[in-house]
């Protein structure tokens, strides 16, 4: 018996000399490199009594040895938990308490604060600093640098991701060793992988974007990439002309074009740029192409499934659309009240089936047995619809759905026509209690650098545009959205900073 995701992501390419990962310095870590490092960690978490199936909670800032700790988990069998950088000692608490960690990884700054929650959790407490060093590395140092892999099937746990948990606590998917392995195959193929790629990695590695989209495709492809500690668009326009693709978040691209560095000839040996994790603008999509000749390729994923969908490589790759579902995933619209699928241009919430989508989630099987039908859709929780050419709209969450007096708001669709507007960078509608309504829209505008919002206009255009019940109540001027660190707008924040605000009054405010 093998272990399928080691032996495909990994193993293959123990003891080469081709380099796997660069770093901001210079330096170069060759793939052996690399694999020796991971399989010294393997031999730590062994002694450490960790048993095939064991969870490891780690909390550690991006570093080469942190992308070892997680070849090392898949090596021996070990499940692999990583956590926002950002998170709260109380935070944590909840995780390694619910995930029954064996063993927490962390920075030494916080492994004081962690002691107790590993007391009490039974667990034994490690660290590996940003720089590489911590307890973790000592102990690695006096180990072989070769480890008998665990042998593990396509089914067995791989890892265990936590959800953002805006809505309720957070739930643990459970994604397999075939979940993980099938994605990145599938991904490498369609976006054309090959060794002589060159990513430039800015993304954080806690988060399915980063690690099991960024490092597994490089992985399967026998390429390389350009380690980030973090995002930096200085950086980022330093080395693009070392890199062939990019893979980041909206943000990543508003910053390169705000850049003066940025143009056609700094990105001409790029082949591609991918962007997820929340919308991109449809003038962000025609102003990158403009400047650099390149269309942004965008996709569509979440914790619970990796990737679903993604615009063509060879192809339309259309604004406002995440693209075409991938090789072996099938996504359908449906009704939420009956789960009848919904025909094309309907919108609905959507599910997808395939096998890049998790078992379930940790120690809930209620939350489970609702979202994960017995053949095997699982309801994402997210609006669209799918056009007549087969591509997947994003409409929003179906939580941020807004009925108001009966009728069902869509989000997205008031935010296309605020957007439009002159002067608006970005905008996020959100329903508010309304004691006739039940609940009203309100739209929270962010305007460009130095421009003065006409409210009155941006109504008019709003009144012309859709039917009078999807009309906000009130539009708000704010310096920025907030957002969590992989850029998604945080909508449940917007509505608890607005939710006393009447929607029957004054209609815009600034």
């Amino acid at each position: 018996m093998t272990n399928p995701l080691y032996d495909q992501l990994f193993g293959r390419h123990v003891g080469k000399g081709n380099p796997f990962l660069r770093l901001a310095d210079g330096s170069v870590v060759t793939y052996a490199a690399f694999l020796a490092r991971a399989a010294q960690m393997a031999h730590v978490l062994m002694q450490g009594g960790l048993q095939p199936g064991d969870r490891l909670a780690v909390q550690v800032q991006k570093s080469p040895e942190a992308l070892a700790l997680y070849a090392a988990c898949v090596q021996a069998g070990v499940v692999f938990l990583p956590l926002n950088t950002a998170y709260t000692t109380d935070e944590l608490s909840y995780f390694i308490d619910d995930s029954g960690a064996r063993m927490i990884v962390c920075d030494a700054k916080v492994a004081g604060a962690l002691t107790p929650i590993a007391t009490r959790a039974g667990s034994r407490l490690e660290t590996l600093n940003a720089d590489g060093s911590g307890t973790l590395k000592d102990s690695a140092r006096a180990m072989p640098e070769s480890f008998q892999s665990i042998a593990r099937a396509t089914d067995d746990l791989a890892a265990l991701l936590y959800t953002s948990g805006t809505t309720g606590r957070s739930k643990g998917a459970m994604l397999s060793q075939g979940n993980l392995l099938t994605n990145a195959a599938t991904l490498a193929k369609e976006w054309r992988f090959t060794a002589e790629d060159v990513l430039l990695h800015a993304l954080p590695i806690f988060h399915t974007h980063g690690l099991f989209v960024a490092t597994n495709v490089t992985l399967v492809a026998g390429a390389s990439m350009i380690l980030l500690p973090q995002f930096n668009v200085d950086q980022l326009v330093e080395l693009m002309p070392q890199s062939t693709v990019l893979m980041g978040v909206p943000t990543f691209y508003t910053r390169l074009l705000d850049h003066p560095r940025f143009d056609r000839k700094l990105a001409s040996g790029m082949r591609l740029f991918v962007s997820g994790s929340a919308p991109l603008l449809a003038d962000t999509h025609v102003q990158f192409e403009d400047r650099t000749g390149h269309r942004i390729l965008e996709r569509y994923g979440m914790t619970e499934t990796n990737m679903n969908t993604a615009n063509p490589y060879a192809g339309n790759r259309r604004a406002g659309t995440v693209g075409l579902p991938l090789p072996g995933v099938e996504v359908k619209v449906t009704d939420p009240d009956t789960s009848a699928t919904l025909p094309r241009g309907a919108i609905g919430q959507i599910e997808v089936r395939g096998p890049n989508v998790f078992k379930g989630y940790w120690q809930m099987p209620e939350k489970t047995a609702a979202e994960l039908r017995a053949d095997g859709f699982f309801i994402t929780g997210d609006l669209g619809k799918i056009d007549e050419d087969g591509y997947l709209h994003i409409l929003g969450r179906n939580k941020d759905l807004i009925i108001s007096g009966g009728y069902n708001i869509y989000p997205k669709e008031i935010e296309l026509v605020l957007d439009a507007q002159p002067g608006v960078l970005e905008s996020a509608v959100i329903g508010v209690p309304h004691r006739d309504l039940g609940e009203t829209a309100i739209g929270v505008i962010v305007a460009e650098p130095g421009v003065q919002l006409d409210l009155d206009q941006i109504m008019a255009a709003v009144e012309v545009t859709l039917a009078r019940f999807k009309h906000p109540r009130r539009l708000v001027v704010v310096p920025e959205l907030p957002r969590n660190t992989m850029a998604k707008v945080q909508k449940n924040i917007l509505r608890e900073q607005f939710k006393d605000v009447p929607g029957d009054l004054t209609r815009q405010s600034a």
